[in-house]
């Protein structure tokens, strides 16, 4: 689900989850799992590489698997996306995103998590269009665009709910760098191994800390008044059959 690939100090981690890398309670745990383990574990990296497998780097929340799980799914699911934000925001050494393709609502955020993010050149589109799926992004997801591309970019985004391609997403500085996607990989290593050479690693990590702390804390803060809202409005489009219709006109097929 999450393969690890050691590149000299840093570690290239490619979720490999069906054909799109949709994230579902079980990929979300995998995160959340990989990333705490990395933090402190034998193995621990200099530096990590977050990449995908196949044509997507991520395209978001697996919405056919929360509507055959309905509320019991999704009162796992919630907590869990936002817990593997937070894994991978608040990883204490250098992350790049590897944007290998697709990356929509949930998977644009992942990258967001990022300290750097590089996409591949091609017909890969990101943005954050959970808007109309009908349902609120939960406050860590907001936390973690509006700290990539300051709030003003990301209320645009949120509320336009469009995704764009590459070039449009350096212009928006949803990311650093567009590059050849045969040369992405390498290009993301080259980063990550910079980053974490170019800088003590516990003078990257506390001022990493600090640059994220109020994002955290606010994170930390709302979810409490937040969390059942945000649950209740994902139920809510279930029954009323709001996020089926989405979904089947974004697939073209009957939901």
């Amino acid at each position: 689900m999450i393969e690890r690939t050691d590149v000299g100090p840093v570690a290239v981690l490619t979720m490999a989850h069906g054909p799109v890398n949709a994230l579902d309670t079980t990929l979300l745990r995998a995160i959340t799992e990989t990333f705490t383990s990395l933090a402190s574990g034998p193995r621990a990296p200099s530096a990590v590489v977050l990449t995908g497998s196949g044509r997507a780097f991520s395209a978001g929340a697996d919405l056919r698997r929360m509507l055959d799980g309905g509320a019991e799914y999704l009162a796992g699911f919630l907590p869990a996306l936002s817990e593997a934000f937070l894994a991978v925001f608040t990883f204490d050494r250098p992350v790049v995103a590897a944007v290998n393709g697709h990356a929509i609502a949930g998977g644009a955020v992942l990258a967001c998590c990022a300290d750097a993010r590089l996409m591949a050149d091609g017909n890969g589109r990101i943005g954050v269009p959970e808007i109309k799926v009908g349902v609120p992004f939960p406050r860590a997801a907001l936390e973690v665009v509006a700290h990539a591309v300051g709030p003003k970019v990301a209320g645009r985004l949120v509320i336009g709910a469009d995704t764009v391609p590459a070039a449009e997403a350096l212009a928006l500085g949803l990311m650093d760098e567009v590059v050849e996607p045969g040369e992405l990989q390498e290009r993301a290593v080259a980063r990550a191994a910079e980053l974490a050479t170019a800088i003590p690693p516990d003078t990257f990590a506390l001022t990493k800390a600090q640059l994220r702390r109020e994002s955290v804390e606010r994170i930390a803060r709302y979810r409490a008044d937040e969390d059942a809202a945000v649950a209740e409005l994902w139920d809510r489009r279930q029954d009323d059959g709001w996020t089926a219709r989405y979904l089947a006109a974004a697939t073209g097929k009957k939901s």
